[in-house]
């Protein structure tokens, strides 16, 4: 996958922004202000992604692409590495992981509004 097919693929999500807030290569994507991911354009075959706990672990132990989180909380994000062995559907799945953890996180009422 590379930066243009992340972009449209996360651009596709409902409530969805991008945005340069950090630095001009730095992009991170929000669902209703909140991040789910970044990536650099400097560096386009990576991107962190927020990731349930337990599911982080197994994720990092199956593929050497996932690794935790650089410059994130080691917890909650990995870094996917898409120049490697993960199919185009486990990084969308991982992408999917990710938008769906932050926006289940949202107040009732806003989640609401993205139905």
């Amino acid at each position: 996958m590379n930066i243009e097919e992340l972009r449209e693929y996360c651009l596709k999500k409902r409530g969805t922004t991008e945005a340069l807030p950090f630095d001009e290569y730095t992009l991170v994507f929000k669902v209703m202000g909140k991040i789910f991911l970044i990536t650099s354009l400097n560096e386009p075959n990576r991107f962190n992604a927020k990731c349930d706990p337990e599911r982080a672990i197994e994720l990092r132990e199956q593929h050497d692409e996932i690794k935790p989180g650089w410059h994130m909380n080691k917890k909650h994000w990995n870094t996917v590495h898409t120049d490697g062995n993960l199919s185009l559907q486990q990084i969308r799945d991982i992408i999917d992981h990710s938008y769906e953890l932050v926006r289940d996180s949202l107040p009732k009422k806003i989640r609401d509004g993205l139905k």
